[in-house]
């Protein structure tokens, strides 16, 4: 081979290799758009939105200007039965009456050993527990008290523990079940938990609506990342009462850095 033969071969080399690199990141996009689009909706736009609550309630002690009309108009429909009512379903979103719930799924996990799941619900559950403890005594933030509330909260508020902690069970159920005919009985109905629960906390005073939407989006960004590492949502089977064999096994990627260490 001549010297100029070597030359075009570099040349065409050269110009082969924009076209293989676009290739190859059009096939990584192609195997992984599910992935991208699950980081991008549940763990980088609530993360953003929760950046943003979080830095104007840093900035500034007011809050929002939407926060206390909200307020004001959800107790302008007070009533003592409504109080009552209130005050015993609010109970529902705390982290202490959500652990039995959660120590029952975890239960049955294990006894199906369901490893991976049951390691995902762990890591989520405590993380979120965590995360609110740390963000409260970092903001510093004063609850509401346009009003004396029936069921009074003495720690601060922001963000919501009771948002957090009704979130990240409906979001923990999700994962579990995703691909299966209960996930979106899961998803409307708790939903609807989600809501009435949050509805609770504004009612009761004990929390400004923007405490309430931190709560949420922190509770979606941490399950879905989590979710991400850990991988339940690559199991065959997703199911409460189903047990995949690949649920006490690593995967291929996971056993092979195992390997190199």
């Amino acid at each position: 081979m001549t010297e100029l033969d070597k030359i075009n071969n570099e040349n065409q080399t050269l110009r082969l290799k924009p076209q293989l690199v676009m290739e190859f990141v059009q096939k990584l996009l192609v195997t992984h758009w599910r992935s991208l689009l699950l980081l991008f909706v549940g763990v980088y736009l609530p993360l953003q939105f929760f950046g943003l609550l979080a830095l104007e309630v840093r900035q500034n002690e007011g809050g929002f200007p939407w926060d206390l009309p909200i307020l004001v108009r959800i107790h302008s429909v007070a009533q003592p039965q409504l109080d009552v009512f209130a005050a015993m379903l609010t109970k529902l979103g705390s982290f202490w009456n959500v652990l039995p719930i959660l120590s029952a799924i975890a239960l049955i996990l294990l006894m199906q050993r369901r490893w991976r799941s049951l390691t995902y619900l762990l890591i989520t559950a405590a993380g979120s527990l965590t995360i609110n403890r740390t963000a409260k005594e970092f903001w510093h933030r004063v609850r509401p008290h346009l009003w004396d509330s029936i069921a009074p909260e003495f720690d601060y508020s922001f963000p919501s523990g009771h948002a957090m902690t009704s979130m990240t069970l409906i979001a923990i159920l999700v994962v579990l079940t995703w691909g299966s005919m209960w996930c979106w009985l899961t998803v409307i109905l708790g939903g609807v938990f989600i809501l009435v629960i949050g509805w609770t906390r504004l009612y009761l005073g004990v929390h400004f609506p923007s405490d309430i939407i931190a709560g949420w989006m922190v509770a979606i960004a941490w399950a879905m990342d989590v979710s991400l590492i850990i991988r339940p949502l690559s199991q065959s089977a997703n199911t409460i009462s189903e047990q995949p064999v690949s649920e006490t096994k690593l995967l291929p990627e996971e056993q092979h850095l195992i390997n190199e260490e």
